[in-house]
């Protein structure tokens, strides 16, 4: 190993690079991760000396309060490679804003921008062969946080680790997606930590979803948690209707986590002239316009997929199919979207960022 010093972050570089050994053509979602990571730790109220190296487990005391207490949370970001093989971030300055608006909610200290944003690029640029030019191809890039404070008594820690690793993907394919509409369960509850990516929401659903899977859906579509009226997420994705040529999905609120991906559809589907309402969506909308034919498509909105169609959706045991549709709005704004982020076209909103 070889150690440097870049902008005040210590490089330490690995021995010998893994990637010949990965099989880029066959990677399974967020299981192959690049060469290096990068970590900074918060002690004694500051944050300390950021460091790139080797991608390596690490020790953690058994009484860390992340284990028993939950502080944890964590972003998920992409970078793409143009075909002049340069590297392109979508909208970190969005991620950055939530991971700290996740931090204040867990009682957790802010990442100064400069470890983030300048952590971020030089891990990028140390492991930019492991990025893939052409459409589908993406660096999957997880910045998270943990407590690292030891003792097991019910206080934030003292102590924290901020790190970022990377993982090449492809494009990602679900398959035909079936939902069940939550009747009982809720992913977040008012004055709780639902518009947080903190990592015991994702904990609390897994439960419901097994249930939903052991019934022969992929996915559940959470309601809020007072009436189960209001129809809100699709699994881990923020969620859109179209109903005859609008398109619907709900405001950002308490219980529902302000998605980068979702925020961008509005902004495309207003750009190119397609109706759009943020509003509350009521279930028995959902079930009328099923009924009469006037819904026409059901999508998720994330990260990982961009978007998620869904074919199908049951509630009080009734399952509703959706039509298939060639040219829809989901296809119109996935295709719109993935060509900015891949500068196969002019980005006209400056969303785009070349580390």
């Amino acid at each position: 190993m070889s150690a440097t010093q870049t902008n005040k972050i210590e490089i330490i570089k690995s021995a010998a690079s893994k990637i010949n050994e990965v099989d880029f053509a066959n990677l399974s979602f967020g299981s192959v991760f690049t060469d290096h990571l990068f970590e900074c730790d918060f002690k004694n109220g500051e944050w300390q000396n950021p460091v790139i190296k080797p991608y390596a487990p690490f020790l953690c005391d058994p009484s860390s309060r992340v284990f028993h207490y939950g502080q944890a949370i964590f972003e998920g970001m992409k970078a793409y490679k143009d075909t002049n093989d340069d590297v392109w971030l979508f909208r970190p300055d969005e991620n950055y804003n939530r991971f700290n608006k996740s931090a204040v909610r867990m009682a957790m200290p802010e990442v100064p921008e400069d470890i983030f944003m300048n952590g971020l690029n030089q891990l990028l640029k140390l492991d930019q062969e492991w990025i893939k030019k052409g459409k589908g191809n993406a660096m999957y890039i997880r910045p998270f946080m943990i407590a690292t404070g030891h003792g097991v008594i019910a206080n934030p820690s003292d102590e924290y680790k901020f790190m970022i690793i990377l993982s090449p993907v492809t494009s990602y394919y679900a398959g035909e997606v079936k939902v069940l509409i939550a009747e009982h369960y809720s992913r977040a509850a008012n004055g709780g930590i639902g518009a947080a990516k903190a990592a015991g929401n994702y904990a609390a659903q897994f439960y419901p979803t097994q249930l939903a899977n052991n019934s022969g859906f992929q996915q559940v579509i959470w309601t809020d948690d007072a009436t189960h009226t209001k129809l809100e997420e699709a699994g881990t994705m923020n969620v859109f209707f179209r109903i005859n040529d609008t398109l619907f999905t709900a405001p950002v609120s308490e219980r529902i986590l302000d998605g980068v991906t979702r925020k961008t559809l509005i902004d495309l589907a207003k750009s190119e002239n397609i109706d759009i309402e943020i509003r509350p969506v009521l279930v028995s909308e959902l079930v009328e316009a099923a009924k009469n034919g006037t819904l026409k498509e059901i999508f998720g909105a994330g990260t990982a997929a961009v978007i998620s169609a869904i074919s199908g959706f049951s509630y009080q045991d009734v399952y509703y199919d959706l039509p298939k549709i060639e040219n829809s709005v989901a296809n119109q704004l996935k295709e719109k979207l993935t060509n900015i982020q891949n500068k196969l076209e002019e980005d006209t909103f400056g969303w785009t960022v070349k580390i």
